[in-house]
């Protein structure tokens, strides 16, 4: 299985660490993705876990050149789709960064592309595969909870210093698409229910000279079957806290609830007496899963509809923020 990797602005530790301990795959190229994209760091990645790869200049002329089986997107995330229309024209399987376009113009182009192209498409959706919420999702999907009825879940990050490109919009895309992604996506997942309307806000206020890099955000989702699911994400949590992030879910049902925090599942039902804390499955890896479907031994937890349909939803709700009303979908 011969791989590229376009871009080093995302999360191309997921495809790293499947490739060096899978002995089918090879690391045939690097390039940039994006003007001015700085891939040391993808080089450094490479060259600290083994691996050796060609770097390119032009992304475009090492898949003509290598023609690989899979190709992994995570270049600035204003550029995704342009790229994700690049490898899809040429017919090659993609995990891409998430969003997979910062414009809903852009996504309709890439799902038209993909439709035509017969190739295998997943988003980074990566933290589906933490052991915490694949011991959320198993519990669930076993009825521990009953209906899913409402939902609320965050995202927080550490803001830092972050790069130049994430301080303008149109190479950001803005900080409901690219944090709030994770935690709309786990709606979305764990629900099994479809978007029908998002009110949104958010605000660049304190944002440490970080341009239009938005600091906080609140989502209201609405999904079918009346259920409800609330999103705060923000960059506020402090430089000595414990981890980057703190990601949470807390989901109630018609029989329990079942909350995600602090890399631990904690279940109260009629089960069993007081709040049960969940032994956690084993974590696994979005890229090793998705080599899987690509070698036709199974379906990718994170589907190319999931991928588009998530998307979707962070670009309208980035949309209602703006605009300040609700959108429908």
């Amino acid at each position: 299985m011969r791989i590229c990797i376009i871009g080093s602005s995302g999360h191309h530790g997921y495809a790293l660490d499947a490739i060096k301990n899978d002995s089918d795959c090879q690391l045939v190229g690097i390039a940039p993705g994006s003007e001015g994209e700085n891939i040391d760091g993808l080089q450094e990645k490479i060259s600290r876990i083994g691996l050796q790869a060609p770097v390119y200049e032009d992304y475009r002329a090492m898949l003509d050149e290598l023609k690989p089986d899979i190709a992994v997107v995570n270049c600035y995330f204003g550029d995704h789709a342009k790229v994700a229309l690049e490898v899809l024209k040429r017919k090659i399987h993609i995990v891409i960064e998430k969003p997979i376009a910062t414009t809903l113009e852009d996504l309709e182009l890439v799902k038209k592309e993909y439709e035509n192209s017969g190739v295998h498409l997943a988003a980074m959706m990566g933290i589906r595969y933490k052991s915490h919420f694949l011991t959320a999702w198993e519990s669930i999907k076993q009825g521990s909870i009953g209906k899913v009825r409402l939902m609320n879940a965050q995202k927080s990050y550490r803001l830092g210093s972050r790069s130049e490109f994430y301080k303008h919009r149109e190479s950001y895309g803005g900080t409901i698409p690219w944090v709030g992604s994770h935690a709309i996506d786990w709606m979305y997942w764990l629900s099994g229910e479809k978007f029908v309307s998002v009110y949104a806000s958010h605000s660049r206020q304190y944002n440490q000279d970080h341009g239009d890099l938005e600091v906080t955000a609140l989502c209201h989702f609405t999904f079918t079957n009346e259920v409800f699911g609330g999103v705060n994400i923000d960059y506020l949590r402090p430089t000595t806290a414990p981890t980057h992030d703190d990601d949470r879910i807390r989901i109630a049902g018609t029989e329990g609830v079942i909350e995600v925090r602090g890399g631990k599942v904690y279940l109260i039902n009629n089960e069993a007496e007081g709040e049960q804390e969940l032994p956690l499955l084993p974590e696994k890896n979005i890229f090793a899963d998705f080599l899987r479907q690509v070698r036709g031994e199974g379906e990718c937890m994170v589907s190319a509809e999931d991928s588009f349909a998530v998307t979707e939803a962070c670009l309208k709700a980035r949309l209602s923020a703006d605009k300040q009303e609700v959108v429908y979908f």
